[in-house]
């Protein structure tokens, strides 16, 4: 049995690596380093020389690569028969998944298979200095408190973790990474599924909350959906993206695309407005990692100004028009 950490690496069909793996290599690092072994990233698909390349770049020491036709598009039953015989050989203490909807359907299965535990959805990694073993923390209960979770008599330990709550490390050149092709196929008799259609989005709508750098939010603070015209004036002047708490989304007042929270995205942008949302600890689990927060609400006592980095006391409807004026003058 080795001390590895393997970090799942999930891939476009083009080849290119998605960001939910590449963020992952992060937090891999220094686990890997507490629990004594190697970071090593698991790309599968086709053609992914790109996709290797990447995992190198972002910190990986050795990258097993699972490449064939079979590969190219995610399915149920090639990937995890990939995974589940490379795991069987390797046998790491460690495996990180992004809890991309791909993820979310392949970790439960592989742990199955595996006779091993699972914490699904983690928004926070650390080692337990006394076994050495990761300590899982998710959000428990509607999110009103935060569960931490251990492993300790199964192996390998496994945990899906949200996409945007680590940020990638910083780019550089790969060095003495060990390259390790497998030679792990499935015949297409034994793929019970078929892709035949992608739907980016409900009704056309493509809302990448996850890559923004900027987000503006707006919650029940607005009183009406109308007031989304408000955030959306501030989000187009900063060259950002529309966001929402639930309550807004709950109310009509905007799909679900631009939910920001424990039932919505994870996020983790260079700067956080929250528009009217007090901040509840649902909210707070999908936009704390944020860079800089600031928050405008007329409640002082609001618990979203324990997290900001500046705050705005006051109705947004008269503090948003003056910022947007303020800020087209700076531009000019």
């Amino acid at each position: 049995m080795a001390n590895d950490l393997f970090v799942f690496i999930e891939t476009n069909p083009d080849g290119t690596a998605k960001n939910a793996g590449l963020e992952l290599l992060n937090p891999g690092a220094g686990l890997a380093r507490e629990q004594g072994g190697a970071l090593a990233a698991v790309v599968i698909g086709c053609n992914v020389d790109t996709a290797v390349q990447s995992a190198g770049r972002y910190g990986a020491e050795k990258i097993y690569v699972i490449d064939g036709p079979e590969y190219r598009q995610y399915t149920t039953d090639a990937y995890v028969n990939a995974m589940c015989r490379l795991l069987e050989e390797e046998r790491p203490s460690t495996v990180l998944i992004g809890a991309t909807p791909n993820g979310r359907d392949m970790g439960p299965r592989i742990s199955c298979r595996l006779k091993t535990g699972l914490t699904a959805d983690c928004t926070q990694l650390a080692i337990d200095p006394e076994t050495k073993k990761v300590v899982w923390t998710r959000p428990a209960f509607g999110g009103n408190l935060m569960a931490n979770i251990l492993c300790p008599e199964h192996l390998p330990q496994i945990g899906t973790v949200r996409p945007g709550v680590f940020k990638k490390a910083e780019r550089q050149e790969p060095f003495n990474v060990q390259i390790l092709p497998k030679d792990i196929h499935i015949s297409p008799a034994e793929i019970r599924t078929q892709v035949l259609e992608f739907i980016t989005e409900a009704a056309g709508e493509l809302v990448d909350l996850e890559g923004a750098e900027i987000i503006v939010s707006g919650g029940r603070g607005l009183g009406c959906a109308e007031g989304f015209a408000l955030i959306q004036q501030l989000a187009d002047v900063l060259g950002g993206t529309v966001g929402a708490s639930r309550a807004a989304v709950d109310a009509g007042w905007i799909s679900h695309a631009h939910q920001v929270g424990q039932t919505g995205k994870t996020v983790g942008p260079k700067l956080y407005i929250a528009c009217g949302i007090s901040g509840a600890i649902q909210h707070a689990a999908g936009m704390s990692s944020s860079k800089t927060i600031v928050a405008i609400n007329r409640d002082p006592e609001a618990p979203i100004f324990h997290i900001a980095d500046y705050g705005i006391v006051g109705d947004l409807h008269a503090v948003i028009p003056v910022l947007v004026e303020e800020i087209k003058k700076l531009k000019n």
